[in-house]
Parts: C-alpha cells; structure tokens; sequence
C-alpha cells in the first residue's frame, strides 16, 4: 500500500444509494420506472421534453433530501490527506461528493445542478426547477437542458481521465455496475498501464473479473477501511 503515488477513483451509483438516492439497475429503481429512450437520449427530450425536465426537477429534488454517507466522508478525507496525487472521478450526477468534502471532482456525466444551453452551449449553476422552461440567464433563449451525459453523448474530460488512468499505480472503482461504457474499461486501461487494481462493490459487477481484488461489502463500510489503510500506510 506505501508504494502507490498515484490513485485514480471511479465512483457510481452505489455508494449514492447508501444515501438514499435511487439507482437505475436495482429492482425498483429508475429504468423500471422509465425508458432510457424517453429519459436519458437527446432523441427522448426532443419527442417530450417535459417529461425529461420533470424527471430531472424530481431527481434534483431528491438529492437536495439526501445526505452525505461515510463513504462520501472518506474519500474527502483520503483528498486531504494523502501524499500523492489522486483523481476522483464519479459516474453519479448528485452533488455528495462535494457536500461531503471532496474539493477536486470530475463529473464525468455532468452534474444535476448545471444547465446546459442547447443555443448559447453555455453552462449555468441551476438549483430551481426546468419544466417550466426558464429563460437561459446569458442568451435568454429557453433552450435549456438538464447539464447530463445522455445516452449517445460523449462523457466529459474523457482526455483528462484516460491521461490519469495511463499514469496511476492504483485504479479503485466504488459502487459500479460495470456495464456502463466508457466507464467500465477503465479497469482494462489501468491495468494495461501496469497499475494494481481494485473493486470496492456491494455485489461482483460485470467486470469483476477484470480486478486484482474484489472487496464485497456497503460502501459505508469498506470505504472508510480501505482509506483508513491507506492513509496508514501512506509516507510524508
């Protein structure tokens, strides 16, 4: 453990359902609910844009109920006080990362509390409600958009992340399915750059097999042990 440098994190839906926040692949969760196509596709949003703005005004109000959890706390610490260098890269689109105290997050599938311009492509801090077609602060066209990765859409700062991935000696996914591309080969990326890799998931995903190590267990749990070993390991 006091050899790793570099950390690269992937975090998914998982260790946001320990907050109560509903994931799409779970018995009950939010594909069961919608389509993909109806939800989560540009195609979706221009056949019935209100049903995807009011989607999305639900979901940001859910997460605006929800807390950080012990997971989401650990890793802030881990950014505090580790030596080397880390990325935190998330799947998730709500914002306990951050109220947790992690200062450095990259959202690889945008953010609920952006909106996107589909005219002026500017993006802007939004909190309220989208289903009412608010006018764009900047061009005042009411073009807005949830900030989302849709299905077909490119991720952001994929550069950035394959960069990190390249480089890093440790690749740790928390609280993935492992069925969502890019995302799911980073493991493949990583270890073709040599790093050790690891899985921290309620359950084995559908790369499992693709790990070194496999921890099984909440991520409020193994979260704060794996930091914990870590850091203990970890040099000036």
């Amino acid at each position: 453990m006091a050899d790793f440098k570099r950390i690269v994190i992937l975090t998914g839906a998982g260790i946001s359902a320990e907050s109560g926040i509903d994931t799409f692949r779970a018995a009950g969760g939010l594909w069961e609910q919608h389509r993909i196509e109806d939800v989560a596709t540009p195609e979706g949003f221009a056949r019935n844009p209100g049903l995807v703005l009011g989607f999305y005004d639900t979901r940001r109000a859910a997460m605006a109920a929800a807390l950080p959890n012990p997971a989401h706390i650990a890793l802030a610490r881990l950014e505090r006080e580790f030596p080397g260098e880390l990325l935190l890269v998330t799947q998730n689109v709500d914002d306990l990362h951050e109220r947790g105290g992690s200062a450095r997050v990259l959202h690889m599938h945008g953010e609920l509390q952006s909106a996107l311009c589909a005219s002026c492509e500017m993006r802007t801090r939004w909190e309220g409600e989208m289903l009412g077609r608010p006018a764009c602060p900047v061009c005042q066209s009411r073009s807005l958009r949830p900030d989302i990765v849709w299905f077909g859409e490119m991720p952001y700062q994929m550069g950035r992340i394959y960069t990190a991935l390249e480089t890093c000696d440790l690749f740790v996914s928390i609280g993935t399915s492992g069925a969502v591309y890019p995302a799911a080969g980073f493991v493949q990326e990583a270890r073709a750059a040599g790093a050790h890799t690891l899985e921290l998931n309620l359950e084995p995903s559908e790369g499992s097999r693709l790990f070194h190590e496999s921890r099984l267990g909440p991520a409020s749990a193994l979260v704060p042990a794996w930091v914990e070993d870590v850091l203990s390991c970890a040099g000036p």
